[in-house]
C-alpha cells in the first residue's frame, strides 16, 4: 500500500524501539492511533491519576501532530479504563478541558489491566485530517 506512513513522535522513539510497534498509522488522511496512556517519554508510569491522564491526552495530542492531525480530526475514541467508576469523573474533567466536547464517536470500557501495572487509561483514537494545512 503506498500511501501507508509509520508515524514516531521523536518522544515515543524508545518506546516504539522496546515495544515493536508504531504509535499510528496514517493511510490517506485517515490516522489510527494506537492507544496511549499516562507515562513519561522514558517509560515511567504517573502515579497521580490527574497527572496521568493529563501526560495520555497530551502523548495522544503528539501522536496525532505527527500525523499531521489535532484533537478536532478525532471521529472515533475508546477508551480504556481500570476502576472506571471511581476515576470517571476526574477522567472527563481532564478530557473536557483538553478535548473538544461532542465531537467525536466514544466508547468507554472498563477492563481488569493494562500493559504496565499503574495505568488507570489508555485513549486509542482514529483521526481524519480534515485541511490540506495540517498536512505533512
Amino acid at each position: 500500500m503506498s500511501d501507508r506512513q509509520i508515524i514516531v513522535p521523536d518522544t515515543m522513539k524508545l518506546l516504539a524501539e522496546r515495544a515493536g510497534y508504531a504509535p499510528a498509522v496514517k493511510v490517506g488522511t485517515t490516522l489510527y492511533c494506537a492507544g496511549q496512556v499516562g507515562r513519561t517519554a522514558d517509560l515511567v508510569v504517573i502515579e497521580d491519576p490527574e497527572q496521568q491522564f493529563l501526560a495520555a491526552w497530551e502523548n495522544l495530542r503528539q501522536v496525532l501532530a505527527a500525523g499531521g492531525c489535532s484533537f478536532e480530526d478525532v471521529v472515533e475514541m475508546t477508551t480504556y479504563h481500570i476502576d472506571m467508576n471511581q476515576h470517571m469523573p476526574l477522567f472527563r474533567q481532564v478530557k473536557d478541558s483538553l478535548f473538544p466536547r461532542n465531537t467525536c464517536a466514544w466508547t468507554c470500557i472498563g477492563v481488569s489491566e493494562l500493559a504496565k501495572p499503574g495505568l488507570l487509561v489508555e485513549i486509542k483514537c482514529i483521526a481524519v485530517q480534515r485541511s490540506a494545512s495540517a498536512s505533512d
